[in-house]
């Protein structure tokens, strides 16, 4: 599937040390919490709070951080009302985003995010304004599993993979590095389909890093210009600082030069 999201990439490659920031705990409560509000409060009957868990304790987060925020989203202790709100808008050179929020104050979220926008030569515009140009798909992260001789490096077998994403009905998939030296892949399915998709990987043998919605732009903008590509790094992890903020996605492309050039 051609079209994925240069920042999800650039993101993996940047190798941020924000799992341990207060924000990044704060983003991943709210998560635990909504998905926790909008089904059982049990991760074995709710793919959403399980989701949410599994990337919580990735990130170190305490266990008693993780049970106060599902006793929160379950009505057993007070918790503010929270909404998912999607905004979208524009970047230098008309690079089109759309951003995922959990907010208790929209007034609040909107502002932050004009702010962010503006600052670094974007817009933030009206729902519907660049969500034409996108498609929300399931995603489903796997890496090999580590071999049992520790000195041999883990292989990804690719027609084994295929066999096995179509057995989990998957439309696609793209091979990738999930980590230096190895080999993985994302997954794509409909959204529908993502715990699925996951279940039968898993059954497989792979070892699922990552199962998430995200949006997948249908056409994309080459970035060429110094200036502009730091401009909209900038705005990009300025989006994804704010404490509302769950996903940021755009559609553009960089090359790897230039990406280094404007993150020196």
């Amino acid at each position: 599937m051609a079209g994925h999201s240069k920042w999800a990439n650039i993101k993996r490659q940047k190798a941020r040390v924000d799992a341990v920031k207060g924000a990044t705990a704060a983003k991943l409560s709210r998560a635990i919490i909504v998905a926790a509000r909008s089904g059982v409060p049990d991760p074995a009957g709710n793919f959403q709070l399980r989701t949410a868990i599994e990337k919580a304790k990735a990130a170190n987060i305490p266990n008693d951080n993780i049970e106060r925020a599902i006793a929160k989203g379950s009505g057993k202790l007070g918790a503010e009302e929270m909404e998912s709100i999607r905004y979208e808008g524009y970047g230098p050179g008309g690079v089109a985003v759309i951003v995922e929020t959990l907010t208790d104050n929209r007034n609040r979220t909107a502002a932050d995010l004009r702010a962010a926008f503006s600052k670094r030569g974007g817009n933030l515009g009206e729902t519907g304004c660049v969500g034409w140009m996108f498609d929300q798909k399931g995603i489903v992260t796997i890496q090999a599993a580590p071999p049992a001789n520790k000195k041999e490096r883990p292989v990804l077998d690719e027609e084994v993979l295929l066999d096995a994403s179509l057995e989990g009905g998957a439309e696609s998939y793209e091979m990738m590095e999930v980590e230096e030296g190895v080999p993985g892949a994302e997954v794509f399915t409909d959204p529908a389909n993502l715990e699925n998709l996951a279940q039968v990987l898993k059954d497989h043998g792979y070892i699922v890093a990552q199962a998430e919605l995200r949006w997948i732009p249908n056409n994309s903008v080459d970035v060429t210009d110094t200036d502009q590509a730091r401009s909209l790094l900038r705005m990009m992890e300025a989006l994804e600082d704010l404490d509302d903020v769950q996903s940021v996605t755009a559609n553009f492309e960089m090359a790897d030069e230039l990406l280094d050039l404007s993150m020196a």
